[in-house]
């Protein structure tokens, strides 16, 4: 997955940044720790999944949208998937429309010191072939090695095998307790304004069980 420029903070495609889209009447998610509304990070369509990865051609799965609480980084162990600091959810892609976004309340300070709700620039993403390299960092690696191209606009890679930072903390689905597949591996951004942060050049990881409408995230450094 690659930067392929700016896409509307609304679209219907898969992106970091923006607007979170879901069915009417879904509420912003809040962190479990600190109350506050958590950060939207990116937005994964499930069916891209089919068309890039060959993993299966069905259209109209569902859409990923994750969050993760930057309120207080840190102290509300968003990288933790069972900690309540952040949130992986699966939405049906008819009828979507985007989550109204949350404001300060009345007696919130407008210069409070908190990290946005939502990240300082929408990035669109463009799939590159499969690699032939041994592993995903290798392929980061070979991409960037072309003329005109740098690391920095590797944003991650949809499916395949996570490329673990530390060990293995692929998840057992919630409901049925399956091995959840790799949906998205995320890399925190080619601008340090405007990134997630995954702990200073960390990696997220996305897991979701399609027929237990699970999802879980993750993430290392």
């Amino acid at each position: 997955m690659t930067y392929a420029g700016t896409t509307a903070p609304t679209a219907l495609v898969t992106r970091t940044g923006g607007v979170p889209l879901a069915p009417a009447g879904t509420s912003w998610p809040q962190c479990s720790t600190c109350d506050g509304p958590m950060q939207f990070l990116a937005q994964v369509l499930l069916d891209d999944l089919g068309r890039h990865t060959g993993q299966g051609a069905a259209e109209g799965r569902d859409v990923l949208a994750l969050f993760m609480c930057q309120n207080d980084p840190g102290m509300c162990e968003e990288w933790d998937p069972q900690a309540g600091g952040n949130r992986a959810l699966l939405f049906p892609t008819a009828a979507l429309q985007p989550i109204p976004v949350p404001t300060l309340d009345e007696d919130e300070d407008e210069d409070d010191d908190r990290e946005p709700i939502l990240l300082g620039a929408v990035s669109a993403i463009a799939y590159e072939e499969p690699s032939t390299a041994a592993d995903y960092g290798q392929a980061c690696k070979d991409w960037a090695s072309r003329p005109g191209r740098t690391q920095l606009d590797v944003l991650g890679q949809l499916g395949g095998r996570p490329a673990w930072l530390q060990n293995d903390e692929t998840p057992a689905c919630p409901a049925c307790a399956g091995e959840m597949p790799l949906v998205v591996q995320l890399e925190e951004g080619r601008d340090h304004a405007t990134a997630m942060n995954f702990g200073g050049r960390g990696e997220a990881y996305a897991f979701a069980c399609e027929p237990c409408a699970q999802a879980v995230f993750l993430w290392q450094c």
